[in-house]
C-alpha cells in the first residue's frame, strides 16, 4: 500500500477564493482519477481573527482591508461568482451582505476531522455563507450544518467550550503563520511544496502529476 498524498489546504470558510481554488483541485483530482491516492486536511486561518460577533457590511469591510472601491468590489464578485457557475458553485452577493467571524467554525472543523467529516463540513459551512446567505458564527447555523453532515451536533457544539480545542486552533493558526502563509488558500503537498491561490485547473494537475511521479519512483 503506498503511503497516501497528503494535502494540507490552509484556509478560510469565507474565502470565496479558497473554495474556487479547492474545487478546481477536487476537479483536476476526479480527472486524474486519484480521489483515493491523497489525503486531503483542512488547516485554520482567519481572515479577519478581530471580526465582532455581529460581523461587519461586506462592502465596508473589503474597502476598510483592501481599499477597494464598490466598483471594483462589483467586478471582483462578478469574476467569483463566474469561476463559481464554471465549478457547479453557487456565490449570492446581496445588498447587506455581511463577514462573519469563524473561529467558531475552525474549532468544529477540528471536531468533524475526528470522523473523517472535514472536507463535507467545509463545505457545507462555506455554501451556508455564500449560497444560503447564513451567518456561520451564529451556532444554530453551525448546529444545522453539523447535522446535515451526520455529526453529532450537541457533542460538536460543546468542543466550542473547550479551552483546549480553543487552543489547539490558535496554536495550528500561529504554526501556519510561523510557517509563512499569508494569505490563503495555500495548498502544501505532502510539507514540502506549496500552491498559493486559485490556480487553473490544468496547473492542479500538472503540479499532482509531478508529485506522484516523483514520490513513487
Amino acid at each position: 500500500m503506498k503511503e497516501k498524498l497528503k494535502i494540507d489546504i490552509v484556509s478560510d470558510v469565507v474565502c470565496p477564493w479558497c473554495t474556487i481554488g479547492y474545487k478546481r483541485m477536487e476537479k483536476a483530482i476526479s480527472e486524474l482519477g486519484i480521489e483515493d491516492k491523497v489525503d486531503i486536511t483542512w488547516q485554520p486561518f482567519e481572515l479577519n481573527p478581530n471580526m465582532p460577533a455581529e460581523g461587519q457590511d461586506l462592502h465596508e469591510h473589503i474597502a476598510e482591508k483592501y481599499g477597494s472601491t464598490l466598483e471594483q468590489q462589483k467586478e471582483s464578485q462578478e469574476m467569483m461568482t463566474e469561476a463559481g457557475d464554471e465549478l457547479g458553485f453557487k456565490f449570492d452577493y446581496f445588498e447587506g451582505m455581511r463577514m462573519s467571524n469563524t473561529f467558531e467554525a475552525h474549532v468544529l472543523l477540528e471536531y468533524a476531522g475526528e470522523f473523517g467529516k472535514q472536507t463535507d463540513l467545509k463545505m457545507r459551512l462555506t455554501t451556508a455563507f455564500f449560497s444560503e446567505r447564513k451567518d456561520v458564527s451564529d451556532r444554530e447555523v453551525l448546529k444545522e450544518a453539523l447535522l446535515d453532515v451526520g455529526l453529532n451536533a450537541s457533542e460538536a457544539l460543546a468542543r466550542l467550550e473547550d479551552v483546549e480545542a480553543r487552543k489547539e486552533v490558535k496554536s495550528k493558526e500561529e504554526y501556519w503563520q510561523n510557517v509563512g502563509v499569508r494569505s490563503v488558500p495555500t495548498i502544501v503537498f505532502n510539507k514540502q511544496s506549496a500552491l498559493t491561490g486559485a490556480q487553473p485547473i490544468e496547473v492542479f494537475k500538472k503540479v499532482l502529476t509531478d508529485i506522484m511521479t516523483s514520490t513513487h519512483q
